[in-house]
């Protein structure tokens, strides 16, 4: 029998920790913030089905490989990697793929931290008043200020940081396994509320309807928003892209985190048990971001496919209306942050694991390493929605955080999901996956062994080469 290595690293103190974790690293701002406004640009109901199709044949079983990858490595994912090759009898280049995982999460670490700085300066303003009463001209407005300053975005990108590195310089039980016990559960609560308020007070039935009812015209259709105010669309397949994507990114797949996270989980916890508790988990607070959002999207005459700002820009709107909103919308925006948090940290874990391992360096400095070169590259992302976001400083007509973002998310992402699909599938002996997945040698193993071996990779790969244009 093929034996697991012994863990490096502390270890999560029990399975629900991990789930709990894993759950923290999946639902963030890509549930919150990113789900809503891409749905909102891609069609609504016929991308939502799409990216249901790709967390089902893509996104839970690729997860069930990068953690059992994770657990039976006990290392950083570059040295788990280089580690496992090594022991299936294949070449030890294949840690070039944790390099990849680990350089796609620092990267969107670098916007990820911007984005939620955001919400920690909404939770200054949300305190203020400042959306009492407000209009969707209002709070459109005064987000288009705020993204205008370069110095106020700096400030909130520079607090987030050390907020991040804070957590992570605690080590697992002590940072990462306390700050997600609390701040997950009060999420859902919240998003739960404000679905209820958006049912009473917003456009449900049309929410619903644009959300959930699948138009397959628009799978092929990609619109985006022009700076006159026009729907501009066009022919492409695009949306399937960036649905694949947005699976590799609200699952945190393929940036190392999961893989990380998993060489923390105890030996006798079920990986399947806990893969299938998270990717509900994610999916039901996606649901509930957009049924939350696009009922008072569409009461108040906004436009759905407004961009990243859209949680920014429909949310206060309700905050200032509803009874007692100063107070909730704060404590929403709060609980944004944890949320943001949460993420963010399991984003950090894998460069500071490789750091200690192999570089001599303490985990306090380690952390404080790589949050300081994430910072740094976050700057460009500041200054892409105000000093850089002319034509002049984009490149393939992105700007700085439109090209990070596309290609971490759309390109780095599924690359390494389909190399992590294979590795699990054909590089890894039946017995070593059969062991760390515990599910024996019945129909659920073969089942998944199936589908990481074909189903999945082949989908990756279909999408990804008619995204460089090969197909």
């Amino acid at each position: 029998m093929l034996q697991t290595r012994n863990p490096i690293h502390d270890q999560w103190s029990s399975r629900l920790a991990f789930i709990m974790a894993a759950v923290g690293s999946a639902v963030g701002l890509g549930n919150v913030w990113k789900f809503p406004y891409i749905t909102g640009e891609n069609g609504g109901g016929a991308f939502v089905l799409v990216y249901l199709i790709c967390i089902a044949l893509i996104g839970a079983p690729i997860m069930m490989a990068e953690i059992l990858i994770g657990r039976r490595g006990r290392q950083s994912p570059i040295n788990t990697m280089r580690t496992l090759a090594i022991q299936e009898g294949a070449h030890p280049a294949w840690g070039w793929l944790g390099w990849m995982g680990v350089m796609a999460g620092f990267l969107i670490l670098s916007y990820y931290s911007v984005i939620a700085g955001w919400s920690l300066a909404y939770v200054v303003k949300a305190a203020g008043g400042v959306f009492r009463g407000a209009d969707g001209a209002a709070t459109g407005a005064l987000f288009d200020s705020f993204l205008q300053s370069p110095a106020s975005l700096l400030l909130w990108h520079t607090l987030f940081m050390l907020l991040t590195v804070a957590v992570v310089a605690r080590g697992v039980r002590s940072g990462l396994e306390q700050a997600v016990t609390v701040m997950m559960p009060a999420l859902f609560v919240l998003l739960v509320i404000l679905v209820l308020y958006a049912f009473y007070e917003g456009d449900f039935a049309r929410g619903v309807d644009f959300l959930l009812h699948p138009d397959f015209s628009k799978v092929f259709q990609h619109c985006e928003l022009l700076d006159s105010g026009e729907k501009s669309c066009r022919i492409t397949g695009e949306p399937i892209l960036i649905a694949l994507g947005q699976a590799f990114f609200t699952l945190s797949l393929g940036m190392g985190a999961i893989m990380v996270y998993g060489s923390y989980m105890p030996a006798n916890a079920s990986i399947a048990a806990a893969t299938l508790v998270i990717v509900i988990s994610d999916t039901i607070a996606a649901l509930l971001a957009g049924l939350a959002i696009f009922p008072i999207v569409f009461a108040n005459g906004l436009e759905p496919a407004s961009g990243p700002g859209l949680i920014f820009k429909t949310l206060p709107i309700a905050f200032g209306a509803m009874p007692g909103g100063q107070l909730f919308g704060t404590l929403f925006f709060i609980l944004l942050v944890f949320a943001a948090w949460t993420s963010a940290i399991s984003l950090l874990e894998p460069a500071v694991a490789w750091l200690v391992e192999n570089r001599g360096l303490s985990r306090i400095g380690a952390t404080a390493l790589t949050g300081v070169l994430a910072w740094l590259l976050g700057i460009g992302t500041v200054l892409s929605f105000n000093l850089w976001s002319g034509e002049s400083f984009q490149l393939f007509g992105k700007t700085w955080f439109g090209l990070v973002d596309h290609l971490s998310a759309n390109i780095m992402l599924p690359l390494g999901g389909f190399c992590i699909a294979i590795f699990a599938g054909w590089v890894m002996a039946r017995e070593s996956s059969r062991e760390e997945l515990q599910l024996g040698d019945g129909v659920r193993y073969r089942t998944w062994r199936f589908v990481i071996r074909y189903v999945s990779p082949a989908l990756v790969l279909l999408v990804f080469l008619n995204t460089v244009g090969l197909l």
